[in-house]
């Protein structure tokens, strides 16, 4: 696929605001599933820019930075993702898979930033004892166009230089390796899911963990609403909660003084 210089433009700049959201801005724009689509509508294939988005953000849907100790990037490794499942018609499992090693060198963008913006905090403390918020302002904006220059350098260089070369590495690799690599893209969103279920899991749980699991199985089964069966359980999944809140917040009133006038 031929892209032209209006596109690279643009996934610079995606790239650019998603790093700076992962630290900063928190809204979440810098999550695969909302890369996926943005980097497919640019490169004109949302559908499987959403797909790939989908299956990275299940991948890595457990990972957390612990201490100083950072995960492999997902602003990296899901932008190259949707970048080789598009442009090299790549299956989306495999895209995720070969995304890995990107992902790994945004791990170490993320060190190499923390790196260089650590001596940027003596002009903060500086700043904050002079009650100076226009220098606070300054070296805040230095440090997001830091970030952000790092991340976003790196997917360009590989975005333009890597199409050329990956197409020919796509086209070599041979029929088992691309079997593997399918499969273990695959698997590695069950990973991510087994990771986020060991940090939240409770025996308090485990009850609405099955009944999900077996209502999944159920209407995924059925042909009538196999399709929108993701949004059904989505809904029936909220309204437990929604119940399950209200009767907690009933309860944890009537234990909470009340009105003792009628001598109840």
């Amino acid at each position: 696929m031929d892209v032209n210089a209006v596109q690279i433009i643009l996934v610079f700049l995606v790239t650019f605001v998603a790093a700076i959201d992962q630290f900063d801005f928190l809204e979440s724009l810098y999550q695969p599933i909302v890369t996926g689509a943005i980097i497919g509508a640019i490169l004109g294939d949302v559908n499987t820019g959403l797909i790939v988005g989908g299956t990275y953000q299940l991948m890595t849907i457990g990972n957390m930075p612990i201490g100083g100790a950072q995960p492999p990037n997902a602003v990296i490794g899901g932008i190259m993702a949707a970048i080789f499942a598009c442009t090299l018609d790549m299956d989306p499992d495999m895209a995720v898979a070969t995304a890995i090693p990107f992902a790994l060198l945004g791990q170490y963008g993320v060190t190499l930033f923390f790196t260089l913006r650590a001596p940027l905090l003596e002009f903060f403390r500086s700043a904050a004892e002079k009650a100076d918020t226009k220098a606070i302002t300054k070296w805040t904006i230095i440090s997001e166009i830091i970030l952000g220059l790092i991340f976003a350098v790196i997917v360009t260089l590989f975005f333009i230089g890597g199409l050329a070369v990956g197409q020919q590495i796509v086209d070599a690799i041979p029929a088992w390796l691309n079997t593997g690599l399918s499969q273990a893209g695959n698997m590695m969103k069950f990973v991510g899911f087994a990771i986020l279920l060991k940090i939240m899991m409770n025996r308090d749980m485990w009850g609405f963990f099955f009944m999900g699991f077996g209502l999944a199985l159920i209407a995924s089964n059925i042909e009538a609403i196999a399709g929108p069966a993701l949004l059904i359980l989505t809904l029936i999944g909220f309204g437990i909660a929604f119940w399950d809140f209200q009767q907690q917040t009933e309860l944890k009133g009537a234990f909470d003084g009340g009105d003792f006038s009628d001598g109840i």
